[in-house]
């Protein structure tokens, strides 16, 4: 299964592929960094990059798409462009009848590495390890979309009853982590009440 993960982006937007596989492999397809004029008109800019997400998406055609979600930032031009983007991206993959699933930061980085507070290096050398690369994909926008295509490959699997990962064989430390939050978030309460 192919997935996409998108870090939005007005003067650079990465786009991260990967194939997912069963037991939550996940193996590396490509990244792809689209670019505008910093100086360029924004509607022009957001043409440039629709197009060059449209071209990608109708080639690899993903079973579905992890968007970074917009997070407030100090910079308003900044954060208005990274909106922008998000909205083509949604609006691309509604055309085409794919999935888009939101990733916060804190959460894309607890799915990697373990630890929702990690930094981007720690972030990027997970992505690395975890799909087997020969270099730190660089920029750090090649790096967040893959690391957003492997969290969804990871989010996205469900192992069978008794299967090897409902007993945590074969997954990597932050998988692992992954694993227990998400069992502990679906446990009850006292009470019967949830958490």
């Amino acid at each position: 299964m192919i997935l996409f993960g998108v870090d939005p982006g007005l003067t650079r937007c990465g786009v991260g592929v990967v194939d997912a596989g069963p037991g939550r492999t996940v193996a590396f397809r490509s990244v792809h960094v689209l670019r505008s004029q910093a100086g360029a008109d924004p509607a022009d800019r957001l043409r440039v990059i629709g197009e060059g997400l449209a071209e990608l998406l109708d080639r690899e055609r993903p079973a579905g798409i992890a968007l970074e979600r917009v997070f407030a930032q100090n910079n308003l031009s900044t954060v208005m462009g990274t909106a922008q983007v998000s909205g083509v991206v949604m609006f691309l993959a509604a055309q085409r009848g794919i999935p888009v699933t939101m990733v916060t930061p804190s959460e894309l980085k607890a799915q990697i590495t373990g630890y929702g507070n990690a930094d981007k290096a720690q972030v990027t050398h997970m992505v690395t390890r975890v799909l087997g690369l020969a270099e730190p994909p660089k920029p750090a926008d090649a790096a967040d979309a893959l690391a957003l295509a492997v969290t969804h490959a990871w989010r996205s699997f469900r192992a069978p009853r008794g299967g090897a990962a409902a007993d945590g064989a074969g997954l990597t430390p932050a998988q692992l982590a992954w694993q227990r939050a998400e069992r502990a978030a679906k446990r009850p309460g006292p009470r019967g009440s949830a958490r």
